[in-house]
């Protein structure tokens, strides 16, 4: 195969900074070729990415030392819309890339930039809308959809360009593991289909290998430090060392001391009779740590909601949050998750009652609730207003005018791991740190409840760990914690309970373990099953009781996490 993409002694360091970003890099990517891009937050992956497509220089400013070609060509001295004939992007913040009313008008923009007749453009929009379940919603606006749906309309409309290589930023952000499964497949069959190169730039370590890649390339700090087939990287150790999280059944392999070296396979590992009696005996050898009973802090009652008396939204979901308890809500994109919070929060008015701590909150404003009541957004952008990250966390404390307002702020940017770029324009920062400033600014606010909406979204596994161990600490004084996740792992981990929704309804409200381990409650809810269900599907053992084990071995101590 002939070269596709090839860095040689590249460098490249933003105009702000005084330090290079990308070091060196030397780094080839074959014509054809499908290769995972990983890297902690920070490491220089989505520059790399930037640098791929044209954003560097055209939208970020710097200096480059040394040679990238990109199907022939210098990416750094061509424009956006002549490099976009050579890289299509699908970007991690997609309202930055939609330029069509709606979703017909956007995903119809390429063949409108090569004057193709309305009739074959009609033909490819409905085609491409088909293949990711979008085409009900070809005449909606972009900006109506959830996270998933945005994801799945860009792409759709990738799929209308012929460009020689298909970057995909993060395309697992914003997506349901059942939804975030379907798209690694939709890349997969496209790479089947066009052979085309697929470059993906993804942390979500067991979800994106769940689609078979060439090669991971492992950034750190503006450096290439692994570079080889997946399997080998986790054999070796690479992702955790590198701040990465590891699929968990490879972890769980490791907690059983099971030798990683024999019969390893891309998927889960084929494991002898020996090995399987290993695993067994270790799922039987910890003991279920027992969970104290709380005092009740938010109740939920019988509440529904519609948008202009249409279609229920929320039917009759029943809900409470005890003092110090971490609930995690699951369900697929569209299930009411986000409406959820919005009707606890004020910002929508529903059929019900709502209490905190016995006391009717129905009536009361948003302002009111939001003195008790923390809530970050799924998506920062729409929190973000001040310059720079101190003044954003500062601000809330200011306008209610709470005393020590700067040593608040530092230790709740300390705390999400900012405190370094305090003095930073928030326009600087990535969208794993924008999500954290979010997070910033409502935890300086000291709530009783705290509404996270997709809290660890665009962050890596040490700023995961750090910030979910706060988290735990934020419980431990009383705080009830309600997680709109998709992620299955921190459900798993964290949650003391999940409540699973499913078209506007509550289908389960227990452990998560049981959840996890229930075909149909998955099923219903488009919940993808971890890599511990088919691990223990595989040896003979009761995914629950393996799950079980993992968390508490896990929460015991027996085994940092590096």
């Amino acid at each position: 195969m002939s070269d596709m993409i090839t860095f040689e002694n590249f460098t490249f360091k933003y105009s702000s900074l005084s330090k290079p970003t990308l070091k060196n890099i030397n780094l080839v990517i074959k014509r054809g070729e499908k290769v995972l891009i990983a890297g902690p937050s920070g490491s220089g992956k989505s520059t790399l990415g930037h640098c791929l497509n044209g954003l560097i220089p055209s939208a970020y400013k710097g200096s480059i030392e040394g040679k990238l070609t990109v199907d022939g060509v210098e990416p750094h001295t061509k424009s956006i819309f002549d490099l976009s004939s050579h890289v299509g992007t699908v970007l991690q913040d997609q309202d930055g890339q939609f330029v069509g009313l709606t979703v017909g008008e956007d995903v119809a923009f390429i063949d409108e930039n090569k004057n193709i007749s309305q009739e074959e453009m009609r033909t490819h929009v409905r085609e491409a809308l088909g293949l990711v379940d979008m085409a009900d919603q070809e005449g909606k606006s972009p900006h109506e959809l959830s996270g998933g749906q945005k994801q799945s309309i860009s792409l759709a409309g990738i799929m209308m360009n012929d460009a020689s290589v298909l970057l995909f930023d993060e395309p697992l952000a914003n997506l349901d593991p059942a939804s975030g499964k379907k798209a690694m497949e939709l890349i997969s069959d496209i790479h089947k289909k066009t052979n085309r190169t697929i470059v993906v730039i993804e942390h979500r370590i067991e979800d994106v290998l769940e689609a078979e890649f060439d090669r991971v390339v492992i950034v750190n700090e503006g450096e290439i430090v692994a570079n080889g087939a997946p399997e080998e990287l986790l054999v070796r150790d690479d992702f955790r060392k590198n701040g990465l999280r590891e699929p968990l059944y490879i972890e769980a392999l490791k907690y059983a001391g099971i030798d990683l070296e024999k019969e390893a396979d891309k998927g889960i590992y084929r494991l002898g009779e020996k090995d399987i009696s290993v695993l067994k005996r270790w799922t039987a050898s910890v003991e279920e740590k027992r969970k104290d009973e709380k005092e009740p802090l938010l109740k939920i009652e019988d509440l529904t909601f519609s948008y202009n008396q249409g279609e229920k939204i929320l039917s009759g979901v029943n809900l409470h949050i005890s003092k110090g308890e971490i609930v995690a809500l699951l369900g697929n994109n569209g299930a009411g998750k986000s409406t959820l919070s919005k009707a606890i929060t004020g910002i929508v008015k529903g059929e019900g009652r709502i209490f905190l701590n016995n006391t009717p909150i129905d009536k009361w404003s948003i302002r009111k609730r939001g003195e008790k009541i923390g809530y970050v957004m799924q998506n920062p952008n729409h929190m973000l207003t001040q310059e720079t990250l101190l003044e954003e966390v500062e601000f809330g404390l200011k306008i209610r005018k709470i005393k020590n307002s700067r040593e608040r702020a530092e230790k709740a940017l300390s705390t999400c791991g900012l405190h370094r770029y305090r003095n930073w324009p928030i326009s600087a920062l990535s969208y794993g740190q924008k999500k954290r400033l979010s997070i910033a600014a409502i935890l300086s606010l000291d709530p009783e409840i705290l509404i996270l909406d997709e809290p660890t979204a665009g962050q890596d596994h040490k700023h995961y760990l750090e910030f979910m161990e706060f988290i735990k600490e934020i419980a431990a004084e009383g705080v009830g914690i309600l997680l709109i996740t998709h992620d299955m792992h921190l459900a798993l981990e964290y949650a003391d309970r999940a409540v699973v929704l499913s078209k506007g309804e509550v289908i389960a409200d227990r452990e998560v373990s049981s959840i996890l381990g229930d075909r149909d409650i998955m099923e219903r809810a488009n919940l993808k099953e971890t890599s511990l269900s088919t691990l223990a599907e595989k040896s003979g053992i009761c995914p629950v009781d393996l799950m079980n084990t993992f968390i508490n071995y896990d929460h015991i101590g027996e085994v940092e996490h590096g």
